[in-house]
């Protein structure tokens, strides 16, 4: 195994607000992909009093070798989930909420109709929040359940490079999640993909990714080092230099996205409540 260089190192720092948020998501019963995922930015986030919340339980359909989210038979959708979801956010008094989901292949709808259930009932509640969303490769009629709801930002995550996403991903394919960005991007809604670095892709390989994301409409992007989370996923391959994050990111603007995060502990929803639209 690689050992983790200096700059990958982070600084354990629990606060109030750290404990008040892991007491509302647990009163109400609920998810985030900062634990399902064992993300390293979570003692800094829940300290800053945000989490993102992941809807549909903590049982995804696919088995993906970079994630750390549980994998195999769900259970049954939670009908009052989305109105707690709108709960918790009010009593964080968030601004900018972000919500995400497993996969839930094993429903004739994978989920959507839940999906625009949990934006309206958000919006209801909070009706001058910014509700960002990173969905899963949903299309055509499926996709548009969601984006009927309007969300402000709307994202789905390559994660990876064409040729390494057959091997890291289960079940998305690259020209797949292109379509869903593409499609978000038409609906006219703010569109958001993010990728992982350090699973063995070329610098060529992540500007061919990134300008196949822009062509395809996106204007936000964020970059960040992947972590293997458990020693049942996929070893890390390179710990990508600070410098490097420095250069994707140019290229990035380069290429017109209005808003790049590159860095290595940089994850898709990383201080997105610094965002302004």
């Amino acid at each position: 195994m690689l050992r983790k260089p200096d700059w990958l190192k982070i600084k354990i720092n629990n606060t109030e607000n750290f404990a008040f948020v892991k007491k509302v998501i647990s009163d109400n019963q609920l998810y985030t992909i900062c634990s399902s995922g064992k993300c390293p930015n979570q003692c800094e986030c829940w300290s800053r009093g945000t989490a993102t919340f992941m809807i549909m339980g903590d049982i995804c359909t696919r088995k993906c070798k970079f994630c750390a989210t549980k994998s195999g038979k769900p259970l049954p959708l939670d009908r009052s989930e989305p109105a707690k979801v709108a709960e918790s956010i009010s009593l964080l008094k968030l601004k900018h909420c972000v919500i995400t989901s497993v996969d839930r292949d094993d429903l004739s709808d994978k989920g959507a109709a839940h999906w625009a259930e949990t934006v309206r009932k958000v919006r209801e509640q909070n009706p001058n929040i910014i509700i960002e969303l990173l969905i899963p490769d949903y299309k055509n009629e499926l996709l548009q359940i969601v984006t009927d709801t309007q969300p402000d930002i709307m994202g789905h995550n390559l994660e990876t490079v064409a040729r390494l996403t057959p091997i890291v991903r289960s079940k998305a394919t690259y020209s797949n999640s292109l379509e869903t960005l593409r499609q978000i991007a038409l609906s006219g809604i703010l569109t958001k993909t993010s990728i992982m670095v350090g699973l063995g892709e070329t610098e060529k390989e992540v500007f061919q990714t990134l300008q196949d994301a822009r062509n395809a409409g996106i204007s936000m992007v964020t970059i960040g080092q992947y972590l293997q989370p458990s020693g049942n996923n996929m070893a890390v391959a390179e710990y990508v230099l600070p410098e490097q994050f420095e250069i994707y990111k140019k290229y990035a603007f380069n290429l017109g996205y209005k808003y790049v995060e590159s860095a290595p502990l940089v994850r898709s929803s990383y201080r997105s409540d610094k965002i302004t639209i």
